[in-house]
């Protein structure tokens, strides 16, 4: 018996895990073992289209049988072919357990297109072929499972572009270089850089293992160092020196450990009282657990499904004064389809708390860079960070603000220019979306993805910590929500994706940084 599964390399993960098999239509099924009785009948020779009409009455027969009852079948042994440089350890680790636990020909034929995923998944082969063959005559009813694999021609990968945030008014160039497979291991190191102008840089180095030894999840190390501006919004500079490590890694589970040297600054000098008390150097030592299910049938445009994520981190594992917190965050989706132009109704709702640790911790201050900020101009539908997302208000734009240190200045007549306001973010955030996606009337539109949206976005922010708590209200939280409506037009394509909107503020408050009007949008599909 010989089968060959087609590999899936374009499968979503979530569909290729054992407990969610699919069919393989297209498997190729060759009759040797099976249809023994059949085959004592013909042993004749038979030429031409004689030959021809038989062979394809063994196969019909074949998938006949599947179709009507489970065929019993036991892996006898499991060949991998074509991995010169890939351990054999790995690929085993990989997808042994699930083909030998396969108990019907049926079952097989979806654990090899699974493992045939999963070997993708690796990003180290180029193709995966598997292929099911008739197992030792002396072992009826058994098979060899024959992996052949084609290992990347080329090691080494790379990706760069250039990415806007016109609500930020900044561009930043991004790249990555990506070096596969060095020790066989599946390893991949990687080596990353971005430049912002006027707000961003980061180098990064890293090593990412699928499996170490007996442990059954992937490990991964990074090493970072990272400048973020944010003195037009909040007064001062952050930069951050350190280490992060992937414990956990799982399709529902992540896991990881950060070690971070942070530096806040104030070149301008400017900076208001709440944002001077946080300036200078601190260390910062996190563990992160985040828990996600995401059932929704496409990231970019969902039309149906759901998605729930939760986000916790503890700050300060060891004793450092003021970098003592605790985060948690919410996220739930929803996706509905309403049966006309293709049209989806999304919705969303977003929590998330920070609060001090220690002694007296809620007359301590959080740290601001943890804090949550609500604005800036990225879809909420498309990813489950989009907490901080809220349309037609600048980046960090909505909140709590304290006034600036008033900077005289340099002229003759000595007057000094308005300080304005640093937004301090909150340590309380909440914020929903509703957004009714649509396919536009011309086909020229529909055929390149094209289509329309209307929305509505709300949130609010509130502080908690030194003392603030005392001070809060749920009616008051309730109605001081800021929100906004609009329209737009959504161009997606392979190197990122565009938004056209207009927005119309609905509600704002005072010292808001809110704006009606056309928007637009770049972002990244990934």
């Amino acid at each position: 018996m010989a089968a060959a599964a087609d590999p899936a390399a374009d499968q979503n993960p979530k569909d290729a895990e054992p407990h969610e098999p699919t069919e393989e239509a297209d498997a190729e099924f060759v009759e040797e073992e099976y249809d023994e009785d059949e085959e004592d009948e013909e042993e004749e020779e038979l030429d031409g289209p004689a030959a021809a009409a038989a062979e394809r009455e063994r196969v019909q027969s074949v998938f006949r049988r599947l179709s009507s009852n489970p065929v019993g079948i036991r892996v006898h042994d499991v060949i991998i072919k074509g991995n010169s440089k890939t351990r054999d350890e790995l690929i085993e680790a990989e997808v042994a357990d699930l083909l030998r636990a396969a108990p019907t020909v049926q079952d097989l034929l979806r654990a090899a297109s699974v493992a045939s995923a999963r070997l993708h998944r690796l990003d180290v082969f180029d193709a995966v072929n598997i292929t099911l063959d008739a197992g030792p005559p002396e072992l009826p009813g058994t098979t060899n499972v024959v992996i052949e694999v084609t290992e990347a021609a080329n090691p080494v990968t790379g990706s760069a572009g250039v990415y806007s945030k016109p609500e930020a008014r900044s561009w930043s160039l991004e790249g990555s270089l990506k070096l596969k497979n060095l020790f066989g291991y599946g390893d991949i190191w990687d080596a990353s850089g971005a430049y912002g102008w006027d707000q961003t840089t980061e180098v990064g180095i890293g090593v990412s293992l699928p499996r170490f030894k007996s442990i059954p999840t992937p490990l991964m190390a990074r090493a970072s160092l990272s400048s973020q501006d944010w003195l037009k919004f909040s007064s001062y500079k952050e930069r951050l020196l350190g280490l992060s490590f992937g414990l956990l890694s799982t399709m529902n589970h992540d896991l990881s450990y950060n070690l971070m040297w942070r530096t806040l600054t104030d070149p301008s000098h400017a900076s208001s009282k709440a944002i001077r008390r946080q300036l200078g150097h601190n260390l910062l030592s996190a563990l992160k657990y985040t828990y996600k299910i995401d059932e929704r049938d496409s990231h970019l445009r969902p039309t149906k499904g759901y998605a729930f994520q939760s986000t916790s981190q503890i700050g300060g594992l060891w004793d450092t004064k003021g970098l003592r917190f605790f985060r948690q965050e919410f996220d739930v989706r929803g996706a509905v389809p309403l049966g006309f132009y293709n049209s989806a109704l999304n919705v969303g709702l977003g929590a998330g708390v920070v609060l001090p640790l220690g002694r007296g911790f809620m007359d301590l201050s959080s740290p601001v860079p943890d804090r949550f900020y609500l604005g800036g101009h990225s879809s909420p539908v498309c990813s489950l960070s989009g907490l901080s997302s809220l349309l037609g208000f600048r980046t960090r734009g909505v909140g709590p603000t304290e006034p600036r240190r008033l900077v005289p200045s340099d002229s003759d007549t000595g007057s000094a220019a308005p300080p304005g306001r640093d937004y301090l973010g909150g340590d309380l955030a909440v914020s929903a979306f509703a957004d009714l996606s649509f396919d536009l009337p011309l086909k020229l539109f529909r055929d390149a993805g094209i289509h329309g949206h209307a929305f509505l976005t709300a949130g609010n922010l509130a502080k908690l910590s030194e003392g603030e708590y005392k001070k809060f209200s749920v009616s008051e939280f309730q109605r001081t929500f800021r929100s906004s409506a609009g329209v737009g037009i959504i161009l997606p394509t392979k190197l990122f994706r565009v938004e056209v909107n207009y927005c119309y503020i609905l509600k704002q408050a005072e010292h808001d940084c809110g704006k009606t009007g056309i928007q637009f949008s770049f972002s990244s599909p990934l």
